[in-house]
């Protein structure tokens, strides 16, 4: 079951999973977590919380429009592959529809790439490295 989660729920899920357990809890916050507009989402089997996502409104480079930026999305190992990412970001696209939002973009780790490209998503940039987390590229798919 999706449902909209506090930020503060998503924090254990993304330091133990993109960031190997070794930061504390107040490190694995972004600046944009509670800005207005930004929401988080969170894929629950049963009582446990197996996947999550945040979405902050943040425009991209020259990009004119109503952008958000998809920051944190990670599913618990034991999850993996049975569809809860594809899910979960699908409800947050269609959600954004109805936010008016045009895009969506994401610094997407190299290893998750053909997720992203699987959801309609493009690559807008040359790949870079983020330090002590590995290669990214930009990736950007259009809402409306």
């Amino acid at each position: 079951m999706i449902r909209f989660v506090n930020v503060e729920d998503t924090l254990p899920i993304r330091n133990n999973i993109l960031r190997g357990g070794k930061l504390s809890l107040d490190e694995c916050r972004f600046p944009n977590d509670k800005i207005p507009g930004a929401f988080h989402l969170g894929y629950y089997e049963g009582d446990e919380l197996a996947c999550i996502a945040s979405f902050h409104p943040k425009k991209y480079g020259e990009f004119n429009d109503a952008g958000y930026q998809l920051r944190g999305m990670a599913t618990i190992e034991k999850y993996r592959g049975k569809g809860f990412g594809n899910q979960l970001l699908n409800f947050g696209i269609v959600y954004l529809r109805g936010q008016k939002a045009n895009y969506l973009w994401c610094n997407a780790r190299k290893k998750a790439l053909q997720f992203y490209l699987n959801m309609g998503f493009e690559i807008i940039s040359p790949e870079f490295e983020v330090p002590v987390i590995g290669p990214h590229y930009v990736l950007y798919v259009k809402i409306q």
